[in-house]
């Protein structure tokens, strides 16, 4: 499979997967409905270990432009590939959201809380102050990424030719990774720690027909694109003055 075509079905899952289950836990009549963070969190958790295993083989699973970012700074990956790996992964969120919101439409049509009908495509912040939610973007993102980085190890090539990324190895202990992200630095965000993840549903939510969606909230969107870049150079950063 080609990697650019990896990266677009790879997301796609992710977010189908992830975008689902915010929209069965908190939308109206659905049968997961009041499921909590918790069930919220193992679900977007075991969406990246889905997404990953199947992207693993053919791109490294990157499936976020902060995990392209931070491997291209360390010089894990190239940068004239970075565009094209970022591009799907946008087009891709963008598909899996929009899916997500096709099965449950007519949910999103019970619904009355414009907030809660935003909620499955993109993150709001708990206080809406603009320097705290930066900082937990990077905390978060920094988190990530810093772990990937040794879960991918020093090496510069992958000797069969595959992206370095995670790899359909690098999926459960990244999947558990974005697990313990969510449940003990998530309260704040609701952790996009992706750009691509909180940018494409956003834009999806503009332009898809749902019924009272109010505002899509353009003001607070550079939060979830700009914190997870700089959370993934401070972490390639740290990781080299770390000495690996």
């Amino acid at each position: 499979m080609n990697p650019i075509v990896a990266e677009f079905i790879g997301t796609g899952i992710l977010l189908l997967l992830g975008s689902g289950v915010v929209a069965n836990v908190i939308l109206p009549g659905t049968k997961g409905n009041g499921g909590g963070l918790m069930a919220i969190t193992t679900a977007w958790s075991l969406a990246v270990f889905c997404g990953v295993v199947v992207a693993g083989p053919y791109s490294g699973a990157h499936l976020n432009p902060a995990v392209t970012i931070g491997l291209a700074a360390a010089g894990k990956f190239d940068w004239a590939m970075a565009p094209g790996f970022i591009f799907a992964q946008l087009a891709g969120a963008m598909l899996g959201s929009g899916l997500a919101w096709l099965m449950y439409r007519h949910h999103f049509d019970m619904a009355e809380d414009a907030g809660l009908k935003r909620a499955p495509f993109c993150t709001d912040p708990a206080v809406r102050n603009f320097t705290t939610s930066v900082i937990s973007e990077v905390l978060g993102t920094f988190v990530l990424i810093f772990v990937i980085l040794y879960i991918t190890g020093a090496k510069i090539e992958d000797t069969n030719g595959t992206p370095v990324g995670l790899g359909s190895v690098g999926a459960l202990p990244v999947a558990f990774l974005v697990w313990v992200i969510g449940l003990a630095l998530g309260g704040t965000t609701g952790y996009a720690i992706n750009p691509a993840r909180d940018l494409g549903p956003r834009i999806m939510h503009q332009l898809l027909p749902i019924k009272g969606k109010g505002s899509s909230d353009w003001g607070y969107s550079w939060v979830p694109v700009t914190g997870p870049i700089l959370g993934a150079l401070l972490a390639v950063g740290v990781y080299f003055l770390a000495g690996v």
